[in-house]
């Protein structure tokens, strides 16, 4: 088997200079990037064979890097590695696109088995995810939100939530997604009517619940 080239984001440098470390046992690192949309353009650019994200980026959430990636980019293998762990993050991943899924907490020979499983052709999920979709299914009953979840969303509305979550301006917004203030504004307050929520700081508290970004961001 060849050895996969490889594009790596993730917002914390740290992180990603001690997962360099390990992926270059199994791989070439061609690239390293911290936000989602430099994610999106630099993939472009290096066409990786694997891609190594997270879901919580600043910019664009791994989530939609991802689905642009699958269709810009679609014989790059996804994996993703993140501190999501419950199920319905790892359904949404695969449903975007993604080949491998596995959690921070993972064993660090996951890593290594999850880039040959997709190199083989294979979509690998880590274990530790099982164990929580056992423990998910078991208390569903549970007092659940009735709130849509953000997959519910546009992918416009989501990459205009997430940077209102981000603290940017209106006009910061628009420039970012090459768009009128007034549209921004429009997918807001569309926004905020379909979730049933009425100010800025509940649609914040909404993205933050949701993972579409994360407090430290």
């Amino acid at each position: 088997m060849k050895r996969p080239r490889i594009l790596m984001a993730d917002d914390h440098a740290i992180v990603l200079a001690g997962l360099r470390k390990l992926v270059e046992a199994e791989g070439e690192v061609v690239g390293m990037v911290e936000d989602g949309r430099s994610l999106v353009e630099t993939a472009q650019e290096l066409r990786p064979d694997i891609v190594l994200l997270d879901i919580s980026m600043p910019l664009l959430n791994g989530l939609d890097a991802a689905r642009q990636l699958t269709k810009l980019v679609p014989e790059s293998k996804l994996i993703f590695l993140t501190m999501h762990a419950t199920p319905t993050y790892a359904t949404e991943a695969f449903k975007a696109g993604a080949a491998g899924y596995l959690i921070k907490r993972s064993a660090a020979v996951e890593l290594k088995q999850a880039i040959q499983a997709v190199m083989r052709g294979q979509h690998y999920l880590t274990p530790l995810i099982t164990k929580d979709v056992l423990a998910a299914t078991l208390h569903s009953a549970d007092g659940t939100s009735t709130r849509p979840s953000v997959n519910s969303l546009t992918q416009r509305q989501r990459e205009v939530l997430q940077l209102i979550a981000e603290g940017k301006g209106t006009k910061a917004i628009a420039s970012l997604l090459n768009i009128s203030v007034k549209t921004v504004e429009f997918h807001k307050f569309k926004m905020m009517g379909e979730l049933d929520l009425h100010s800025t700081a509940e649609l914040v508290k909404y993205a933050i619940a949701e993972g579409l970004v994360s407090v430290s961001s």
